[in-house]
């Protein structure tokens, strides 16, 4: 099994084919995408293959160590001009192709007017330690 992070962006990905920003749907299409992500993960879950997930705020700050004795570092809030992730879930599958193809069908999630998305995903495996040799 392979670990596998999908991520959800509002912005700072392709444009989607119903290119609608969500704070343009009415609550009935809110409602349905959230419906369509926790069927996609309780049924993920009955196979094994969900590992967790999480719809993230759209505010957050970038922070960084500044020395010894300073304190961080901050930059942000910019939720309106730079890259925003909306959510994301790890999923544990058997191939990249199963990966791809769970991506696909999440990409589907309906927005606005009840459509599909078919939103641009950010697919990425987990960095996995190298095998280690023994003589």
């Amino acid at each position: 099994m392979a670990k596998y992070l999908l991520l959800k962006h509002y912005r700072g990905a392709p444009a989607a084919v119903n290119d609608v920003p969500m704070d343009r749907w009415t609550p009935e299409e809110i409602s349905a995408h959230m419906q369509y992500m926790q069927d996609f993960a309780d049924r993920l879950e009955g196979t094994g293959e969900f590992v967790d997930g999480q719809a993230l705020a759209p505010e957050g700050t970038f922070v960084r160590y500044d020395g010894e004795g300073r304190p961080p570092v901050t930059d942000g809030p910019f939720a309106e001009t730079k890259d925003l992730i909306a959510g994301w879930m790890v999923i544990d599958v058997d191939s990249y192709e199963r990966a791809v193809e769970l991506a696909g069908e999440l990409s589907a999630a309906p927005g606005a007017g009840g459509k599909p998305i078919h939103e641009w995903l950010e697919l990425r495996p987990f960095l996995t330690a190298p095998p280690t040799i023994t003589e």
